[in-house]
């Protein structure tokens, strides 16, 4: 039985998650495995906390002919157990378990101020104002056009 070690999908649409897995070659992607190596998460926002392998099963596992895929590859060299990038992965796991720390908002820039509500006594004055203004135009109006020059020439 050929072994092949690979990733398995896992997750929901858009935020998927894989598990590192040991199975049969002939089986599909996300089919039957053998034994669940570790896992790969590419959601994690520190980018050497995204893979945790068992490194003694990973290694027993190439020991008895086991071929990873490419991307396996690559993790087992970084994070395997004897990784390149064993020392950045744990410094990440112990900065992701940490509290965040939220700084204080501090003064909002602008605070609206809420707008009186007019009364209905206003209104009705704003009414008569505005009603005024428009006699006055069309008298206004009503001059002009009596005083318009004519062609014919005045008598003194």
């Amino acid at each position: 039985m050929a072994v092949a070690i690979r990733m398995k999908r896992m997750g929901r649409k858009h935020r998927e998650y894989y598990r590192i897995c040991a199975t049969d070659r002939r089986s599909p992607r996300d089919g039957r495995v053998i034994e669940e190596l570790g896992t790969y998460d590419p959601h994690v926002p520190e980018t050497d906390a995204r893979c945790t392998l068992n490194g003694a099963r990973v290694d027993y596992w190439i020991s008895v002919g086991a071929q990873p895929s490419d991307a396996v590859r690559i993790l087992i060299k970084k994070y395997g157990s004897n990784g390149t990038h064993l020392k950045q992965m744990e410094e990440a796991r112990a900065r992701l378990s940490m509290p965040r720390i939220v700084p204080d908002a501090g003064e909002p820039a602008f605070v609206p101020t809420p707008k009186a509500e007019p009364t209905a006594e206003p209104v009705a004055v704003e009414a008569e104002a505005s009603a005024e203004p428009a006699a006055e135009s069309s008298a206004e109006t009503a001059t002009t056009v009596a005083e318009a020059p004519s062609d014919e020439p005045k008598a003194e």
